[in-house]
């Protein structure tokens, strides 16, 4: 079997790939790994249990997966508190709020509701580094000394869990009024549909809520974050200021403004980042964001004296980014968007939040804030069936990615990634004018499928 964690916790499924029994034992396992540490031998001194924080999001299959895992955890001495459904980044938080031992949220993201995944968090509500991973694989399966009698875990139910993460969000606020300003809000009938509403009500804002009726199957049909036309709409329509999309575990953040012109994760990104220089709340001066941010977020942030780090794709990349360098801000074009002082992974609540906060403070509208940055055309194209792993070495495929450089000159740029997981190649062309992008994106599109198509 291949490795059972993927770039975000381990997703499939549910009941196919995903069953009871995996999350049940993974649950186990985990137990074993982040049960065992120095904190939890402290507790286990004192007569105290280890602590896990325990939520999901509202799709169907997370109720089975819940149980199962809350039963692996308190069969292996783990006493379990069930936040039940709330955002990804609300559990994180919760896990550092209440110095739990760690945390497992059950959700695949902006996935289709049949598909699940379980998510783990360390002490301090902070993503597993791959070694912890690979230790918790390693003891998926083996066999463990269970605790019995009055050393099995106790699951009790996280009553607070949702008033604790709200206050949280509006205690992290610069000008908490947001008064006077209209937000639509679309929760892709996901995790935030009962609590993110309720926080910018209570910062003030006027309220409009759209994907806010999960059924348990409904989570990211044809709303939220990664379907935006019915935001879009419903923002013209009702003359609101902006609008805020989540998606199904609400770690993503994507805006829209009056006009339903589309504010994407590095337009936010820039917005926040000029902010918090401005309050001289950017860490050394400097955003971190991936290789596939458009280019117009690094000459914007030139432009305001502010350093860009790039990283490889993948939030998990920007945060390891974040850590080393010490930086306060960072994320992706796709909404993930990690403010460090507040949070420890994507929070869409959180960005939301403070970028109708900017608007309140300054006074403009969000395509005015959005102005700082030019957003170049891009051009991306996936070109399947072919041997991605021979891309660096072809000298043809280099030559031509050259050629193409010098002619974009600054006004333009090239990157050619291949999937980690699929056999193709993503060229992305970014370039002054969507035609350029177009016209240059295919012809190297041609030139990798003619080098190195299978067979």
């Amino acid at each position: 079997m291949g490795r059972l964690f993927g770039t975000d916790g381990v997703r499939g499924l549910a009941n196919g790939v995903l069953t009871a029994d995996l999350a049940l034992g993974l649950a186990q396992a985990t137990a074993v790994v982040l049960g065992r540490g120095r904190r939890a031998e402290e507790r286990r001194a004192r007569g105290v249990r280890p602590v896990a924080v325990l939520a999901r999001d509202p799709r169907v299959s997370g109720e089975f997966l819940g149980a199962a895992v809350a039963a692996g955890l308190a069969s292996s001495g783990v006493d379990v508190l069930d936040a039940g459904v709330i955002p990804t980044p609300a559990a994180a938080f919760l896990v550092a709020d209440i110095k739990a031992d760690f945390g497992v949220m059950i959700s695949a993201s902006h996935n289709p509701a049949a598909d699940n995944g379980i998510k783990i968090f360390a002490f301090g509500g902070r993503k597993l580094p791959d070694e912890v991973e690979e230790r918790i694989e390693a003891f998926l399966g083996a066999e463990h000394l269970l605790p019995t009698g009055a050393d099995v875990g106790r699951i009790r139910r996280f009553s607070d869990a949702e008033d604790r993460y709200v206050l949280h969000l509006l205690s992290t606020l610069p000008h908490r009024d947001l008064s006077g300003l209209h937000v639509v809000l679309d929760c892709a009938n996901g995790a935030a549909s009962g609590l993110a509403p309720d926080a910018f009500k209570d910062a003030g804002a006027e309220v409009t809520v759209i994907g806010n009726e999960p059924d348990g199957l409904n989570i990211n049909e044809g709303v939220g974050s990664t379907h935006l036309e019915p935001l879009q709409r419903a923002v013209v329509d009702l003359g609101a200021d902006i609008g805020i999309a989540h998606d199904g575990d609400a770690d993503r953040c994507l805006a829209v403004d009056a006009s339903g012109a589309v504010v994407d994760g590095d337009q936010i990104m820039a917005i926040l980042a000029v902010a918090m220089k401005e309050r001289g709340q950017l860490a050394k001066d400097t955003l971190v964001a991936t290789v596939m941010s458009n280019l117009g977020l690094g000459l914007a942030m030139a432009e305001h004296g502010i350093t860009l780090v790039q990283t490889g794709v993948g939030d998990r990349y920007v945060l390891e980014g974040m850590a080393a360098g010490g930086f306060s801000l960072g994320g992706e074009q796709s909404g993930h968007v990690i403010m460090s002082d507040f949070a420890t992974t994507g929070d869409g609540p959180l960005t939301g939040l403070h970028l109708v906060a900017e608007m309140a403070r300054t006074g403009k509208t969000l395509a005015e804030l959005a102005s700082v940055m030019t957003v170049y055309p891009q051009r991306l194209i996936n070109v399947r069936g072919v041997e991605r792993e021979l891309l660096d070495a072809d000298e043809v495929i280099a030559a031509t990615v050259a050629t193409v450089e010098a002619e974009l000159g600054d006004s333009g740029r090239v990157l050619l990634r291949p999937s980690g997981t699929e056999p193709l190649v993503r060229v992305m062309v970014e370039a002054e004018t969507e035609e350029t992008a177009t016209l240059h994106a295919e012809a190297l599109a041609a030139v990798v499928k003619e080098r190195l198509s299978v067979g």
